[in-house]
């Protein structure tokens, strides 16, 4: 189905991506990289300080020239943003070089991993939970768009999710 062997990991923010797609690349030897992740070592700061010298827009430029370059490497598992899928160019080259799988977790699931975590710029408002709503209500229909395989990763344990989605790809990627 994809020549490149490579797996593209979506979902909204604590869904388990970098979780799930460490664990992936050990057990399918690719290699991972988090594009949140590579961007800070890219441009030696923190999301959040990137948020707040160029604003979200500045941010998407950069995660966008990061998802082109990325997506054209072969065997690997990639933990996008979970707003990457907002640009149409980003869906546009996530499905046309690898197989595309979406983490999906309940909102509840999502904020219970997400509260206590400080380097989340979206989710630094008077109401993040509603905040979490609102962004999952805008992104999913945009994952499910993209997704060739949309895993529910919400109350199961990560090694679980992580077999499901192996079991999920060899029934479209036979060996």
């Amino acid at each position: 189905m994809h020549k490149t062997g490579n797996i593209f990991l979506v979902g909204l923010m604590g869904a388990g991506k970098t979780t799930i797609g460490k664990l992936l690349a050990k057990r399918l030897k690719k290699t991972f990289i988090d594009t949140d992740h590579e961007l800070e070592l890219r441009t030696g700061v923190k999301i959040p300080l990137i948020f707040e010298l160029e604003g979200e827009a500045g941010f998407r430029e950069r995660e966008a020239a990061l998802i082109n370059e990325l997506t054209q490497r072969q065997d690997i598992i990639l933990a996008t943003g979970g707003g990457a899928i907002l640009r149409k160019e980003n869906r546009e080259a996530l499905a046309q070089n690898g197989t595309v799988i979406y983490l999906n977790a309940k909102v509840e699931d999502l904020w219970q991993r997400t509260q206590h975590d400080k380097n989340r710029p979206l989710l630094q408002t008077s109401d993040p939970q509603a905040k979490l709503a609102e962004l999952y209500a805008q992104r999913d229909p945009l994952y499910r768009e993209v997704a060739d395989i949309i895993v529910t990763s919400g109350q199961q344990n990560v090694q679980h999710a992580a077999r499901e989605v192996e079991r999920r790809l060899l029934e479209i990627q036979p060996t």
